[in-house]
């Protein structure tokens, strides 16, 4: 049976967010058109408050062949994202009809910050979401009644998906393809796409590095400048109290309360990002990286990457080193 997929389209949508699951689901199509198993896969249509052009966040203008307000009835609904969720959920009369159009859909699908338009509409409440890593904290804050998955490059729970940051909507169409027609279809177009049909860890592995000397604040500031200057040597709560002048005990409460980290995950913290730093460089070796970043043993500062970030460092290497 051929799915309707409609389309969300709004002004400054960013366009990857709707051509990247397209093409993905589009792919499916052709090539069960070509094995012989059904002519359309997928059929897609695309709506906005007004028939016409709709001008994207690069300057791209599509078309829009529905207005809102039509029945609608589908299969899968896509909400791209935007670089200002803000002007979009201001929109009261877009909102309305992101809400008239989730009654009349079998699955709702988010990508990269449309999961701000969900959000707003009340559709995720109670859900798993996710959004762009730069987004996520913002949407926990903003909306606590959603349990934000911050690493996640997809969530799906039941009939709402959401995707990490623009690319992640290829990853959880090609999930999309998987449920509806098997591994099989989803790792075939994973190879004409040339992208991961599963890619390795999650999206913080493509995060920037978190502003620790911001958290650290003014009254913690010497303690960071001293840290990065020790990253090689062994350092506890004693050795960071001292610093500061304050016992152990009073130093760990006040600390932990005021960066929201406890003095250890701190530490862990600046070292990975300093091992970060390095792999991305590409010049010590991993053994070295760990020396130099603190870890001491590769194998510690293995395990601290692959539950941070969800990947080896020598993954993470061959991924963003130079």
């Amino acid at each position: 049976m051929t799915q309707n997929v409609d389309f969300l389209l709004y002004d400054d949508a960013v366009g990857l967010d709707i051509t990247g699951p397209l093409e993905v689901l589009n792919t499916a199509s052709i090539l069960l058109r070509q094995n012989g198993v059904i002519e359309q896969a997928y059929r897609f249509r695309f709506w906005a408050q007004s028939v016409g052009l709709i001008r994207l966040s690069s300057g791209l203008c599509v078309q829009a062949d529905h207005a809102f307000g039509e029945a609608m009835n589908s299969d899968i609904l896509i909400v791209p994202g935007t670089v200002d969720p803000e002007l979009t959920i201001k929109n009261a009369a877009f909102l309305n009809a992101v809400k008239l159009a989730s009654k009349q859909s079998k699955r709702i699908v988010s990508v990269c910050t449309g999961a701000f338009i969900l959000a707003a509409c009340g559709l995720l409440d109670g859900y798993q979401a996710t959004t762009h890593w730069l987004q996520t904290e913002l949407l926990a804050a903003r909306y606590p009644r959603i349990k934000v998955v911050p690493n996640a490059i997809y969530t799906r729970d039941g009939t709402i998906s959401t995707s990490a940051g623009v690319t992640a909507g290829i990853d959880l169409a090609l999930a999309l393809v998987e449920e509806d027609y098997g591994a099989e279809l989803a790792i075939e177009i994973s190879r004409c796409l040339v992208v991961y049909l599963r890619r390795p860890g999650g999206q913080t592995q493509f995060s920037a590095p978190l502003e620790l000397e911001k958290k650290a604040g003014e009254r913690f500031s010497k303690l960071h400048s001293w840290l990065l200057q020790n990253l090689d040597q062994p350092v506890d709560v004693e050795d960071m109290a001292e610093q500061v002048d304050m016992s152990p005990r009073n130093f760990s409460r006040v600390f932990s309360k005021m960066t929201g980290m406890t003095p250890g995950k701190y530490v862990e913290s600046i070292r990975l990002e300093r091992a970060r730093e390095l792999l991305e460089s590409g010049k010590p070796p991993i053994n070295r990286v760990a020396q130099l970043s603190g870890f001491g043993r590769e194998e510690r500062m293995r395990r601290a990457f692959i539950r941070e970030l969800g990947v080896t460092p020598g993954l993470y290497q061959s991924h963003f080193g130079r």
